[in-house]
């Protein structure tokens, strides 16, 4: 689903003049959210064509990654549901909900914590291995392609600004949730 839900972006002379009338608007700013969230929304929904092909969505493709690099290759990765959460920075209802699907298809397995058996571990079925091993080299010339435009050094400078850019981002989610 697409954040920003505009195919055309304001022009900066549009931005300048809103700010007359707000002035907590700043052009520059919002003119590089705006951008930024359209490539986001434009990359996203090249990648969610590609899983589409696979069907599989963005979010059960993501606990498969977790469980595959989180647990390296080990011969059977495994992680509790609220690592899994954690990581994908989802609720534990949501990866729930994404666990059982994914249990549904095949691709993963629960069991029981061999430490302690109150606990469930998801694994990795040689179906979810598959899987990956066939969307994974499509998926990479995806992003290679979307990347192609920037050098190595522009990739790299755009790395460290949006790495600066998520700790405020992170810091204002809860604020904008309570409106303050």
């Amino acid at each position: 689903m697409p954040h920003l839900l505009l195919k055309d972006l304001p022009r900066y002379e549009c931005l300048l003049e809103a700010a007359q009338e707000f002035p907590d608007l700043d052009p520059s700013a919002c003119e590089a959210v705006l951008h930024l969230l359209r490539a986001g929304d434009e990359s996203a929904k090249v990648i969610e064509a590609q899983l589409a092909e696979h069907n599989i969505t963005q979010g059960r493709f993501g606990v498969l990654m977790i469980l595959l690099n989180r647990c390296g290759r080990r011969a059977t990765p495994t992680l509790g549901p609220a690592e899994l959460a954690d990581a994908a920075g989802v609720s534990r209802a949501t990866m729930t909900g994404l666990i059982d699907t994914l249990e549904r298809d095949g691709l993963v397995t629960r069991e029981a914590d061999p430490v302690d058996r109150r606990m469930l571990l998801v694994r990795l079925t040689a179906r979810a291995e598959a899987l990956l091993k066939d969307i994974l080299p499509a998926h990479f010339q995806i992003m290679a392609s979307l990347m192609a435009p920037l050098s190595v050094a522009e990739r790299r400078t755009l790395v460290q600004l949006l790495n600066r850019i998520i700790s405020p981002a992170q810091t204002a989610a809860p604020l904008a949730a309570t409106g303050t």
